[in-house]
């Protein structure tokens, strides 16, 4: 039996967002910010969108449509709890 996930998370894509999130001060902080507001990960991406920051420093998309949105709340939310 082969291990279908990345690191323990679902895919490259969702490891590295949490991976930058937890990792990287300015993000953490502005991650904390959304969750204390009651935010979820697509109004952090809406916040990095607006500033200009598409992707992470090593070009995985903030939005890419293979991030597991809920598994990043997750974490999102575990920064301010």
């Amino acid at each position: 039996m082969t291990d279908s996930t990345f690191n323990g998370w679902a895919n490259w894509e969702t490891w590295n967002v949490t991976l930058w999130i937890q990792n990287d001060e300015g993000l953490y902080s502005e991650a904390q910010a959304t969750a204390r507001s009651g935010g979820t990960y697509q109004d952090l991406v809406a916040m990095l969108y607006d500033c200009g920051s598409t992707e992470t420093p090593d070009g995985c998309r903030w939005d890419d449509p293979a991030i597991d949105g809920l598994a990043v709340n997750e974490v999102i939310r575990s920064l301010y709890y």
